[in-house]
């Protein structure tokens, strides 16, 4: 795309240096998106993606059992959980392949013998002291596709008389959630930063979770799932903004899209529809390719896109729930922490649309090259992404 913008200023001195700028800047985007889709195309199949782990905790008055089930390889590399979303970003990938290829039986001889020193990280307080955790048994998942993160379930237990316990761990270990087991009133905590869970007692919570202390504890998870980890639902919301600059046009479409996540979301956490993820992620890949081919084929919201993102809004809904799934909701506060969790997937979307607002179309919406030079690019760029995506979780 070579261009002699000086000649072509001399030829016309009408054309503002502002116009100039951007023309300039429309191809550069254009080769900054051709490299971005060389870069995805070269990435493996399924991304070594961090999973919160998942510690279930039965407490008696004679002692404490545990079961954590993690991804073993990640926290044995040495890796930081806090600091990284997906593992082959860390400085220590080449040693969580090596961990991720080995036969199960070998990973949990690994962790047996290297157990004093990660469980030096687990702080199990019982009766305000700390307390070491013994550990009774490692169940390691087959090999299996060494692009996808297996699971690790340790148990270990604690055995002391007991009145109250609390459970955490060290930030670098990443995302807990803590459930206490078999009581009616259990707590159920998504843990990031190192904390400790609340009290738990042989009957339950101490203190009974309110239902606003539930719903506070599920906002951060439902923002967390969008921002940074939900990279297919920022495409799809980048995707319903760049159809235009019109806000008539934006407010129309995430309505119908909340409204129909919201639906299939509160379906899905009370176990009413079950889809399996291998037929939910592809087709939330496709939609995001038909929201961005959609826009460079039209310049204004059709009739009917409202409601075809109603259906793809559905999908979306069940991705959500499988996100609950992974972390459960606690039974005697479900419905707050149902809503919670919901309000956080929202603030997650409206904080993308917000910076999206702010980069580009506070500054160039109302342009007449806006549709040109930065909503079809930008369109292309989704498009070929979400395709590639849907390649990616139909055959590889």
């Amino acid at each position: 795309c070579a261009i002699d913008w000086v000649d072509v200023a001399k030829k016309d001195t009408k054309i503002p240096m502002l116009r100039i700028i951007f023309n300039i800047w429309s191809h550069i985007l254009v080769s900054v998106s051709a490299a971005i889709l060389a870069i995805v195309a070269a990435l493996p199949s399924h991304a070594h993606e961090v999973i919160p782990a998942v510690a279930d905790v039965r407490v008696s008055s004679q002692g404490v059992d545990v079961s954590i089930r993690l991804t073993a390889e990640a926290i044995l590399a040495g890796i930081d959980l806090s600091a990284v979303i997906d593992t082959n970003d860390a400085d220590q990938a080449d040693e969580y392949d090596r961990l991720r290829a080995l036969d199960p039986d070998v990973l949990a001889a690994q962790i047996s013998e290297n157990w004093g020193a990660l469980s030096s990280k687990i702080n199990m307080m019982i009766n305000d002291a700390r307390m070491d955790l013994t550990l009774t048994g490692v169940e390691v998942d087959p090999v299996g596709d060494l692009d996808v993160a297996r699971y690790t379930v340790i148990t270990a237990m604690v055995d002391a008389p007991v009145s109250h316990v609390t459970l955490g761990w060290a930030a670098e270990y990443g995302g807990l959630v803590v459930r206490q087991a078999d009581v009616e009133n259990g707590i159920t905590e998504f843990l990031s930063d190192g904390s400790n869970s609340q009290i738990m007692t042989p009957l339950g919570e101490a203190t009974a979770q309110t239902a606003m202390e539930a719903f506070a504890s599920y906002v951060p998870v439902g923002f967390d799932h969008i921002i940074p980890k939900g990279l297919d639902h920022i495409l799809f919301v980048l995707g319903l903004f760049f159809l235009s600059a019109g806000l008539r046009a934006l407010i129309w479409q995430i309505s119908a899209f909340t409204l129909a996540h919201t639906v299939t979301l509160a379906a899905g956490a009370l176990g009413w529809v079950v889809v399996s993820p291998a037929i939910v992620e592809p087709l939330i890949a496709a939609s995001i390719v038909f929201v961005a081919v959609e826009n460079i084929a039209f310049n204004k919201l059709n009739p009917w896109r409202p409601l075809v993102i109603f259906g793809f809004g559905l999908l979306h809904g069940l991705g959500f729930a499988s996100v609950l799934g992974e972390f459960g909701l606690p039974q005697s506060q479900f419905i707050p922490a149902l809503i919670g969790f919901n309000v956080g997937v929202e603030i997650g979307q409206l904080t993308i649309i917000a910076i999206a607002f702010l980069a580009v179309g506070l500054w160039f919406g109302g342009r007449d090259w806006y549709r040109a030079r930065v909503s079809i690019p930008a369109s292309a760029v989704i498009a070929a992404i979400g395709a590639w995506w849907f390649i990616e979780r139909v055959f590889l």
